[in-house]
């Protein structure tokens, strides 16, 4: 609790522009939380980005964008904290200290740790071994009590919690253990061209995803693209990936139900199920890269919100910072 709030923390990798699965699976629910209940916690995780290699300028140019997109989804940056991570030098130095904390076997387990490293085996370095520690790190300076979470994020949330009761058994009550956080909409969004896999930004085939900025030809086009199968037959079932996939993005953008939308597309092809889905998403995101644009060009506002807001966020991690560094027995600062 922060405030007489609950805390609640999440973010995104500055590597790219995000997609659709990260607005559908993520950003969206995060607009609808509500703020009575919770202070939330949103950064732009620049510091996780560098475990892969990235030119400083684009990192640079990303991280503004990422922070922008926020906002223009629909993100207040008064009722939300919206930081770069970067600016907040306590994530760093609690990660040391949890470092500490975290045994060789758990970091071992980490399956994310095995599939990045086969995807970037020219740079396994130790960053991507330890960077679930970071993250811990991230959750466990704003004393979060919730943190949303995917099934694929549900490992890091483990060992998070996994770290703080350590600690605590150790130094008392000094960490919330925090709980996954499960929105009200938005399913885990996959590949157009291979529905098995989830829709990344860094999947080479660029008509596997759709990116938030993408034109509304470009969305359409992808859209008919999308993979599907041979039967010609609208079904919501883990057999037809393809489909399933479509109607997931659709009925997370429009409320409906599954059953709903089959019904809505009983007696139609393929080719129709493609075309309302890109309408809809075009629609969807029409607005926010409308917003995005008019923040994007007002520099002196978006500044504003990245000093005002990495203050913020400073001052509640610092708290949790100094608490920790007294409790392991390093020396108070002479104020």
């Amino acid at each position: 609790m922060l405030d007489g709030k609950k805390s609640l923390f999440s973010g995104m990798q500055a590597t790219g522009t995000i997609t659709l699965g990260n607005y559908l699976g993520a950003l969206k629910n995060w607009v609808d939380i509500d703020k009575d209940e919770y202070m939330c916690f949103y950064s732009v995780v620049d510091m996780h980005s560098i475990t892969v290699r990235q030119d400083p300028s684009e990192l640079r140019k990303r991280a503004r964008s990422l922070l922008a997109l926020y906002i223009a989804a629909g993100l207040d940056p008064v009722e939300n904290c919206i930081y770069y991570q970067s600016h907040v030098s306590a994530h760093a130095e609690l990660m040391w200290i949890l470092n500490c904390f975290t045994y060789m076997g758990e970091m071992n387990r980490m399956t994310q740790f095995k599939d990045k490293s086969q995807k970037h085996s020219d740079n396994i370095n130790t960053g991507l071994f330890t960077y679930p520690v970071l993250m811990a790190a991230d959750i466990l300076l704003f004393q979060s009590d919730v943190v949303p979470v995917g099934k694929d994020q549900m490992q890091h949330l483990e060992i998070t919690r996994d770290i703080a009761e350590r600690f605590n058994k150790i130094y008392g009550d000094v960490f919330t253990i925090p709980e996954a956080y499960i929105g009200k909409v938005g399913q885990k969004i996959m590949s157009l061209q291979e529905p098995e896999k989830k829709m990344s930004k860094s999947d080479e085939n660029a008509n596997s995803h759709i990116l938030l900025l993408d034109d509304p030809d470009t969305i359409m086009r992808k859209f008919k693209k999308a993979v599907t199968d041979s039967e010609a037959c609208i079904a919501y079932s883990e057999n037809k990936p393809g489909i399933k996939n479509l109607l997931d993005i659709y009925c997370s953008i429009n409320g409906k139900t599954p059953e709903e939308a089959v019904a809505e597309f009983d007696g139609m092809g393929y080719g129709k199920l493609k075309e309302r889905v890109g309408e809809v998403v075009v629609e969807e995101l029409r607005p926010i890269q409308e917003r995005y644009k008019d923040i994007m060009k007002d520099k002196d506002y978006l500044n504003m919100i990245i000093k005002d807001n990495g203050e913020k966020a400073s001052y509640y991690a610092t708290k949790t910072l100094r608490k920790v560094q007294h409790k392991v027995g390093f020396p108070d600062r002479i104020r």
